[in-house]
């Protein structure tokens, strides 16, 4: 039987096309539009603040993330605004909100919607470690890290011959690109190696981020050692949506001399 695909699979295969990643100028793979992802990214964020109220911003720790939020803001948008990349933020509607969870957690949905989790606070212990969250949660959203991965994910299930025909109208680089990030089509193989490399980038580019608001980088090194602490058992780094902590914190070693030219600057 031959193999068929929806035809709005494939026009949306065929509008498909490569994107950078700021700072790191990786090629990437977006097959759906930013308005999408800002509109999935607005339903679930409302979704999630009717079930989990955000704290009051009089509260002195709502204000910390709201300040800190502010600064990461301008910095971010500065450096995208300083190197071409302005309209990958185009449409984000900057929110940033305290929550009452336990969870050591944060986030940053498409479209500039930031949220901490009270029990990070304990971890982060600073003003500049906060930073250090927020600056990677908002790499994430700046570097379409969900709408690449969603990609993938749809590419992945796909058959390998039908991908091909359907991009058979694309260029040479275009198709080889799709072809690598389709890779073996099995979840270790293709996913989780993506996951390690978003984490990964993220902590590069928000380290950036934080030296631009004025934060200290050399922060983030002590934060991570500290959250290395805070967890139970771990699965092998193969295994793992992220870096181990020595893998990240080496990373963040090694880049930190780039990241301190933004600091001096700043």
């Amino acid at each position: 039987m031959k193999f068929r695909l929806p035809k709005t699979l494939v026009l949306v295969l065929l509008l498909a096309a490569c994107a950078k990643v700021p700072i790191s100028n990786r090629k990437q793979i977006l097959l759906y539009k930013d308005s999408e992802m800002l509109s999935l990214s607005l339903t679930s964020y409302s979704d999630f603040l009717k079930k989990n109220p955000p704290v009051p911003s009089s509260e002195p720790n709502a204000q910390l993330v709201i300040n800190v939020g502010a600064r990461m803001r301008t910095a971010v948008e500065q450096y995208l605004r300083q190197n071409g990349y302005s309209e990958s933020i185009k449409g984000f509607k900057w929110e940033f909100n305290l929550v009452n969870n336990k969870e050591v957690n944060a986030w940053c949905m498409p479209g500039g919607k930031v949220v901490v989790y009270s029990g990070l606070l304990p971890v982060t212990q600073n003003e500049a470690s906060l930073a250090c969250v927020m600056g990677h949660e908002i790499a994430h959203a700046v570097a379409r890290h969900g709408n690449e991965r969603m990609s993938q994910e749809m590419m992945t299930g796909l058959g390998g011959m039908a991908l091909d025909a359907a991009l058979a109208n694309k260029s040479t680089e275009t198709r080889q690109i799709f072809m690598t990030a389709y890779g073996a089509g099995a979840t270790v193989g293709v996913i989780l190696p993506y996951s390690r490399m978003h984490e990964t980038e993220a902590d590069k580019l928000g380290l950036v981020f934080m030296a631009m608001a004025g934060y200290d980088p050399n922060t983030a090194i002590g934060f991570w050692e500290r959250m290395s602490k805070t967890g139970g058992s771990k699965p092998p780094e193969l295994l793992s949506t992220h870096p181990s902590d020595q893998t990240r914190i080496s990373n963040l070693k090694a880049y930190m001399p780039t990241a301190m030219k933004y600091y001096k600057k700043s």
